[in-house]
């Protein structure tokens, strides 16, 4: 049984550098784990993935080496030396709905786990403390869902919780020297959208500070690895130096490798794009994954089609305006510890970056936006990436007011959406995503923009609660063009679902009049939406 022990920061960061009990299922079942995966055994890749064996993996392994087997005997013999996961599914709608806040306030005991052992050969990362899951097929803890979580957690008197699992993210630091996308073995190569210091600003334990501080700075050398001694034009896993010597940041991946949780779609997809190396097409699945928005139009070479990704050559505006949110926040606190080389340092790092994110990540078409490495010039793409300057306060008021016009024809009539693409992946139109929502309504709200912030808000918590009306769900993603579930991607849409609850959560104490109250319900039929339904394809998106 592997237990959560405080532990010395380890510094590898490949597969091969791995401690066997951390190392992802392809590499410690390596066969076995691909004919499982490849042959559809199970309908989500996930599911195998996450199995923890029940014996030795080289037993295992070497009973599977031994003969030929049919899928039916494949499956029978994964059943019979594996603890597989059942699939998670919803409880059935009740016809009397609470209303919505009471709803939000009785999921989070049901999405609380803990997990401070692991059995052998488990996937899972013991935690100290407990923590709330998104939901679903999501089972662990998550990187930068977390955030927009606990801020539901907050508004509900639940600050224990937030302060749990500020602490748990701690402790992942303190071992691995960054916070992995999620608490499975699988998901150590990657990390996501760096929220930590947004988390720790939650806290209200100040007596915790510099110890969460440090863990901020070792999470920013995780990501500025490899700047020192870069030559101008060079780039360094998740670093890239600019021809002025400007230094931004990009989404990577350290394994080349198909994703262990969706192993079977990326082998598939690498067949069905020869024209491209498959590990960089994995490479550049994976940091996309790293980004949290896998997948979206964003990252596609040809605006419309998973095998052109390219995450790994552009440098993301969400991303380096976290950045700078994370070094501004470790030069805040840095002062409050009296540490003025720290502050010196992070003050120069911070504007050294904001005058970046000024030159590289603005489009002459008036409003942020990623920069493309290769055509050397920001994409043209409008995304709701756009908020994130203005939502860590790097935009100047011109520049700031110039953007949320653009980002007029992002909002629909249930909230904002992400792109103005359709391409079935979910991260595009028409779906609207709770974390693309706060961004967007706390960025205009910081420069007195209140009313579209407004309209972004009351436009999705109308969505959130007819939805619930409808199926007395709250869901990972919506349709914001038809207000109903949302859909596309590898997956169903998923039902639970943390940082939904947690948005919608703190929207309803500002806009309590934009919650649809329930009607009473028809007890002969229950209304319920088309959850996870295909994009309607004769509306346009505008």
């Amino acid at each position: 049984m592997w237990r959560w022990t405080a532990a010395v920061a380890w510094p590898g960061l490949l597969a091969a550098d791995l401690p066997p009990r951390e190392l992802p299922p392809s590499e410690r079942f390596p066969g076995l784990f691909a004919a499982v995966q490849e042959r559809a055994l199970f309908p989500d890749s996930k599911t195998f993935a996450d199995a923890v064996p029940r014996g030795p993996a080289a037993r295992i392994l070497a009973e599977w080496r031994g003969r030929s087997w049919s899928d039916q005997g494949l499956r029978a013999f994964v059943l019979a030396n594996f603890d597989v996961p059942q699939s998670v599914s919803a409880p059935p709608p009740e016809l009397r709905r609470l209303p919505l806040p009471q709803h939000i306030a009785a999921l989070w005991p049901q999405l609380t786990r803990r997990v401070t052992e692991v059995p052998d050969g488990g996937t899972a990362l013991p935690l100290p403390k407990p923590f709330v899951v998104p939901g679903g097929r999501f089972r662990e803890l998550y990187y930068w869902d977390s955030y927009f979580t606990m801020l539901g957690l907050r508004r509900d008197g639940r600050q224990d919780m937030v302060e749990a699992m500020i602490d748990d993210f701690a402790s992942l630091i303190d071992r691995y020297g960054r916070i992995p996308n999620g608490t499975r073995s699988y998901y150590l190569s990657r990390s996501q959208p760096p929220v930590f210091y947004l988390m720790v600003q939650l806290s209200s334990d100040r007596t915790a500070l510099k110890r969460r501080n440090d863990g901020l700075r070792a999470e920013h050398r995780f990501w500025m690895a490899g700047e020192a001694g870069m030559p101008v034009g060079g780039a360094s896993r998740r670093v890239v130096r600019l021809p002025d010597g400007a230094v931004l940041n990009r989404y990577w991946d350290d394994r080349p490798a198909p994703r262990d949780e969706s192993w079977r779609e990326d082998v598939a997809l690498a067949r069905a794009t020869p024209q491209r190396a498959a590990p960089e097409l994995w490479r550049d699945l994976r940091a996309a994954a790293e980004s949290g928005w896998d997948f979206s139009s964003r990252w596609l070479g040809d605006g419309r089609t998973l095998g052109t990704i390219r995450t790994t050559r552009f440098l993301p505006v969400d991303l380096n305006s976290l950045m700078f949110g994370m070094e501004q926040a470790i030069a805040a606190n840095c002062r409050t510890l009296a540490d003025d080389p720290c502050v010196r340092e992070f003050r120069a790092r911070a504007a050294a970056r904001q005058r970046a994110i000024g030159r590289y990540l603005w489009s002459p078409a008036g409003f942020y936006a990623d920069y493309d490495i290769d055509a050397r010039q920001p994409s043209a793409a409008r995304t709701a990436a756009m908020a994130f300057p203005l939502f860590v306060g790097a935009a100047d008021p011109a520049r700031a007011k110039a953007t949320a016009a653009a980002m007029k024809p992002l909002i629909g009539t249930g909230g904002l959406a992400t792109t103005m693409e359709r391409t079935g992946q979910q991260w595009d139109a028409p779906n609207g995503w709770a974390p693309l929502q706060w961004v967007a309504v706390e960025g205009l709200g910081r420069y007195r923009m209140a009313k579209p912030a407004a309209r972004i808000a009351t436009a999705w918590l109308s969505t959130v609660s007819r939805e619930y009306c409808a199926s007395g769900r709250l869901l990972e993603k919506y349709d914001v063009v038809e207000r109903r579930a949302g859909g596309g991607g590898e997956y169903a849409t998923q039902d639970g679902f943390g940082w939904t609850n947690g948005v919608a959560r703190s929207f309803m104490d500002r806009w309590p009049g934009a919650v649809q109250r329930c009607a009473a319900p028809d007890r002969t039929a229950l209304v319920s939406s088309r959850r996870g339904a295909p994009f309607p394809t004769g509306r346009p998106f505008r």
